[in-house]
């Protein structure tokens, strides 16, 4: 399997999984656009990221954001990469990002849609409107803005691979995170609707659904909280971002042409009912 000569763009992989994702693209063959909120090079506004997101505020300035070593890292594989800061409620932005990254590094072929926000934890009568439809904005219409930007390109060269990073909490719920479990069912719904769009010009679109991985954001959370999900989980343990990419190569490849408007829960079986 060879991704050689495509260009691929991973949003929110500064860190975990989108990190892990951009790194398995670019051994595969692919020169990789590494997009993310946070870059090492920018002096993060804590306050302003904190009204924005709790994660990003608590990780910005830290060890954990890596946008620019990932990008050197997939350098040292003998592809071209970027490090590139984008919001993705900004679709001005992203169209700027996608038209750079069209004349650095090739027009987008291959788009993963990782860039999200978990921290909008409460009980419903706790919840506010401006918290739920932040995480639909980031979420659901941030991947929505990306797709919109890459897809005159896919649509012109007859091929393209998108890739949205889905939940296993889609079909299952999400307690006290109503925004969060909206946003990522909505993004099976994004997927399919357009994976009938795409299917008449060799685009693709597909979701995967993860299950709780062993990311930064994850290792947050209470101990006593992630024993009770090991302990739910078939397989007694988190998954790791690694065990999460190989699925995304495959998708992104040649092979999967003939998948698209699938939901593809990587779970280690937590999904399932479980006494």
């Amino acid at each position: 399997m060879t991704l050689s000569g495509k260009t691929a763009l991973v949003t929110g992989a500064s860190r975990g999984l989108g990190g892990a994702i951009a790194l398995a693209l670019g051994a595969a063959g692919a020169n990789v656009a590494v997009t993310d909120l946070l870059v090492e090079s920018e002096l993060p506004d804590k306050e302003q990221l904190g009204r924005y997101s709790v994660l990003a505020a608590h990780f910005a300035g830290s060890e954990n954001v890596r946008t620019v070593s990932t990008a050197a890292e997939i350098k040292t594989m003998g592809r071209k990469s970027l490090a590139m800061k984008m919001d993705v409620t900004n679709p001005d932005q992203v169209q700027m990002v996608v038209a750079e990254i069209a004349a650095e590094l090739g027009e987008v072929d291959i788009l993963v849609n990782n860039a999200g926000v978990m921290d909008n934890m409460a009980a419903l009568e706790h919840q506010n409107l401006t918290m739920f439809e932040r995480d639909l904005k980031v979420n659901l219409t941030g991947a929505f803005n990306c797709i919109q930007a890459v897809w005159p390109y896919m649509k012109k060269s007859g091929w393209g691979r998108i890739i949205n990073i889905s939940s296993f909490v889609a079909v299952s719920g999400a307690f006290a995170q109503p925004g969060y479990g909206a946003s990522k069912a909505g993004m099976i719904g994004l997927t399919r609707s357009l994976a009938l769009e795409g299917a008449g010009h060799g685009i693709t679109v597909n979701a995967v659904l993860p299950g709780f991985i062993e990311t930064e954001a994850v290792q947050l959370h209470d101990p006593k909280m992630l024993d009770r999900i090991r302990a739910r989980t078939p397989m007694k343990r988190l998954g790791k971002p690694k065990e999460i990419s190989p699925l995304v190569v495959f998708l992104a490849g040649e092979d999967a042409g003939f998948i698209t408007g699938a939901a593809i829960p990587v779970t280690g079986g937590a999904d399932m009912f479980v006494f």
